[in-house]
């Protein structure tokens, strides 16, 4: 039995009147910070600064939007992109000498690359197996195989950074195409492919459906099983592009890169309308929830605020923002128990 794509539409298109409160608060906040900041916060290179910074976070702030659209979370996002990193950069290490030719030094970051994407669905997958087959709860599925993606990186590395890339590969971290940085265009690309999934695929459908009732899901024909593991293949995917990403900006790979972001990436995505419960958000309201962040953070590092100032307020922040999207559910329930009653 195919799924009613009547009720597909209503589940995807549903009216978020969440996005025009976002659209709303990132005009103000890049306006107030324009003020405040003068000529600093939007200049060229507080603009490029940023552009560098952000698209491996969000990458992975997308790949945990996903994961909490279809109702679980990924926790081991991060170490997941660490560990695909490291075996990029042994790869990129061990395999180039002074006598490497021009056309095998490309065809060692393409193996290099295609190794880590490939590793990173591999453990998206192993994550969704856990979820789907053995029954564990998300997010202590993904909380296990966080230690033990990062246990394994760390006996690999013995704690150490591997570090030493050729620069065609540093290109993708630090080059730029006009005075945009190659990592910003990379980020969009991926960021539209990303929202097409979500919105016109049918796979993106059947997340949607998943996290909002994964019974109905069931009775509708949907495998909700398959469409889990594709669903962590897809943020580990995510999580293997971001370590490119990374490592390449960065110029080393190492167990521990990245941490700060998993907060965040929980933050942004339910700063942009992603219910916790899920089957509810956009990726353009992630989106937007990202700007917010990264203007949050160029605004603080113009300022001088220390790192430990900074998770103070992202913690603050997330329980601000869960807290009124949970009397702001509440309220809507109120009303709607009022109509029904009328």
């Amino acid at each position: 039995m195919e799924v009613s794509s009547l009720s597909l539409n209503k589940t995807i298109k549903k009216i978020d009147s969440n996005m025009t409160i976002l659209v709303a608060v990132t005009f103000v906040l890049l306006t107030v910070l324009s003020i405040l900041l003068k000529g600093s916060f939007l200049s060229l290179r507080n603009f490029q600064s940023m552009a560098y910074q952000f698209p491996e976070f969000g990458l992975l702030a997308l790949a945990m939007g996903i994961a909490m659209i279809s109702g679980g979370i990924d926790l081991s996002v991060i170490a997941n992109a660490n560990l695909s990193g490291i075996i990029a950069a042994l790869i990129l290490t061990q395999n180039i000498t002074n006598e490497t030719t021009g056309n095998q030094l490309v065809l060692i970051i393409i193996l290099a690359i295609l190794t880590a994407l490939a590793l990173s669905a591999l453990l998206g997958m192993f994550n969704g197996f856990l979820i789907a087959y053995l029954g564990i709860p998300a997010i202590l599925a993904t909380l296990g195989t966080m230690l033990l993606f990062a246990g394994i990186g760390m006996a690999i590395t013995e704690g150490r950074g591997v570090v030493g890339f050729p620069l065609p590969f540093l290109y993708i971290g630090f080059g730029q195409l006009s005075i945009f940085p190659l990592p910003l265009i990379i980020f969009i690309i991926l960021a539209i492919f990303v929202g097409i999934i979500m919105s016109k695929s049918a796979l993106g459908q059947k997340i949607y459906l998943l996290g909002a009732n994964s019974i109905a899901a069931r009775f509708s024909g949907i495998e909700n099983n398959i469409i889990i593991i594709k669903t962590y293949m897809l943020t580990g995917f995510l999580a293997g592009l971001s370590s490119i990403l990374m490592i390449s900006r960065v110029n080393s790979a190492k167990i521990g890169y990245g941490d700060t972001y998993l907060l965040q990436a929980i933050l942004v995505v339910v700063l942009g309308g992603v219910d916790p419960a899920g089957g509810k958000g956009k990726i353009s309201g992630v989106i937007l929830g990202i700007i917010i962040l990264q203007s949050l953070q160029s605004a603080f590092t113009l300022f001088g605020f220390d790192p430990y100032s900074k998770r103070l307020i992202w913690g603050l922040m997330l329980l601000i923002v869960m807290i009124i999207n949970f009397i702001n559910s509440k309220h809507k329930e109120r009303i709607l128990r009022l109509k029904n009653i009328t």
